[in-house]
């Protein structure tokens, strides 16, 4: 993705968090010189990878393939005392897939938090990691429900669903709908070792420079910091 690419999308996307009424915290809009002003006081975040994270997931077709994300709590995995949940907030559009993966550690509730339908399509895994052609059992909102293998469920404003681990999951914005506020609240998070994609792809996008960064993506700090 280009830089310039990323900086209109962080330009946008506060625009939707406030039309559903979600605030994010005061540091979502620090530019570079204020990271390194403060990095001292914001180890917490740069270590666990909070905040802004745009990917296309490598594809180079963000529309089709890609996510908004920002990451507002997390602990970090290798640490035994500290947080062990999670929470991120997420910008979906109207068939713009997020690709099947699952994690092997992770448990986390995906949640309609508002704006239009949000479609989920789950498998179960084997032990050599394919797709199952089993029943998926999953809890919506606390109730027991079972759809087929591939099956879908659609999550309206409020709804939720329990996604335990080595569960395959994708899911987009249906169509006609509108945009999708999703949010997520989860164990602890592990974006560079605890997702296993379906497909061969990548997590974080490949950056372009065409322009200097708006924002800091949480994949940014090591770099910028």
């Amino acid at each position: 993705m280009k830089r310039s690419q990323i900086n209109q999308l962080l330009k946008e996307s506060p625009t939707f968090f406030e039309l559903h009424c979600f605030a994010l915290p005061p540091w979502a809009k620090w530019g570079v010189e204020a990271w390194k002003e403060k990095k001292e006081y914001a180890q917490e975040i740069i270590k666990n990878h909070l905040g802004w994270d745009i990917t296309d997931f490598g594809s180079g077709e963000f529309l089709k393939k890609g996510l908004i994300l920002f990451t507002l709590r997390n602990g970090n995995i290798k640490e035994v005392i500290g947080k062990s949940y999670a929470e991120k907030i997420m910008i979906v559009r109207e068939e713009q897939t997020t690709p099947a993966h699952f994690h092997w550690y992770k448990m986390e509730d995906i949640i309609n938090r508002g704006g239009g339908v949000l479609v989920v399509q789950l498998w179960n895994s084997t032990e050599d990691k394919k797709l199952a052609d089993t029943p998926v059992k999953v809890h919506i909102d606390g109730i027991s429900h079972t759809i087929p293998a591939g099956g879908t469920i659609e999550l309206r404003a409020g709804e939720s669903v329990c996604l335990p681990p080595k569960l395959y999951h994708q899911f987009w914005g249906k169509k006609g709908q509108g945009k999708v506020l999703v949010g997520e609240v989860s164990k602890v998070n592990d974006d560079f070792t605890d997702n296993y994609f379906y497909e061969p792809i990548g997590r974080f996008p490949t950056v372009e420079e065409d322009e200097p960064p708006l924002y800091l993506l949480c994949n940014d700090y090591e770099r910028f910091v």
